[in-house]
Formats: C-alpha cells, sequence, structure tokens
C-alpha cells in the first residue's frame, strides 16, 4: 500500500512539473523578434525597449541579485566596457526582480554608467523566460537586440565571464553585419 501511495505522489508530481514547464513562457531565440517590454528604472523613469527600436542595439541582461559576487562582476566588465559598447550604438539596461532603491544604491556604489530595471512583479523576466522556476529571481541571461528589434544573440550561462566575452563578440559581429 505505501508503494502505490508513493507512486501516486510521484505521478502527482511530475504532473505538476511537466504542467508548470509548459505554462513557462519560452525564451527568445536568435532570430526571434525581441518581447516588446518596458519598466522602471532606478530614477523610477519608464524605459522602453520599443524606443530603442530603430535607434540602437539593446544588450539586455537580466542578472538575479544586485551587489552580489558575480552580478557586481558583470556589471562591472560592463561598465567597463561601455565606451566600446556606446561606440558600436550599443545600450546596455540590466534587469533584476530588485527594486529601485536597490538598484540605486548598486549603481552609486560601484559606479555603474547605464539603468537597472526594477521588474519587481516579474514581466519582464517572464516575457523572456528568464524566471528561476517557481522563485523571484532571474537566470543571468543576455540579449542582444539589433536595431531591427531581432535577437542578434542570447547568452544563457551563470558565469559573468562568459557574458562578457560572448556579448563583445557579438557586438563585433552585429556592428559587421
Amino acid at each position: 500500500m505505501k508503494t502505490r501511495a508513493f507512486a501516486i505522489l510521484v505521478s502527482l508530481v511530475l504532473t505538476a512539473v511537466a504542467s508548470s514547464a509548459q505554462d513557462a513562457p519560452a525564451r527568445p531565440k536568435v532570430g526571434d523578434k525581441a518581447p516588446a517590454v518596458a519598466g522602471k528604472n532606478e530614477k523610477g523613469q519608464t524605459w522602453k525597449l520599443e524606443q530603442a527600436i530603430g535607434q540602437k542595439a539593446v544588450l539586455l541582461y537580466f542578472y538575479p541579485k544586485d551587489d552580489t559576487p558575480g552580478c557586481t562582476k558583470q556589471a562591472c566588465g560592463l561598465r567597463d566596457n561601455m565606451a566600446d559598447l556606446q561606440k558600436h550604438g550599443v545600450e546596455v539596461v540590466g534587469v533584476s526582480f530588485d527594486n529601485e532603491e536597490s538598484h540605486r544604491k548598486f549603481i552609486e556604489k560601484h559606479g555603474l554608467n547605464f539603468s537597472l530595471l526594477a521588474d519587481t512583479d516579474g514581466k519582464i523576466a517572464d516575457a523572456y523566460g528568464v524566471r528561476t522556476a517557481g522563485k523571484n529571481v532571474a537566470r543571468r541571461v543576455s540579449f542582444l537586440i539589433g536595431r531591427d528589434g531581432r535577437i542578434a544573440h542570447v547568452t544563457d550561462s551563470p558565469q559573468a565571464d562568459v557574458h562578457l566575452s560572448e556579448m563583445k563578440e557579438a557586438v563585433e559581429k552585429l556592428r559587421k553585419g
């Protein structure tokens, strides 16, 4: 009897996991139109992807939490490469579930030179399929969006260094293409 109850429990859990995986939005792939998102930055100002399309490329990157080691490394790496990114017409925008105040402190502490969107309700993370299952935290995923509004490159890795090197190469390819 215990074995049958355990089998039923396992079946229910697997069904729930499969169901929630089907409900999760798909992550956009290279060539897909970037989901049109908007959010409040660290200053409470609204940023809209649609306002950048046609004007510049956007490096929209999602990260787990302000002022944690990997997230700080990634943000400071982008800060340090901002001149090259801007030279190639790329705007950098970071997104996490942290609030505006947390973003302001993170920016001030590390001298960041780009905006961070406060995605406290997870709508932006959900639009890009990067929410960690069942949690209010985003996975570390970067999207390079071309001027045409299409995804030019995606980096999905927990390693900040991978994001920095891949995006540098992707920006160069985008510039040449």
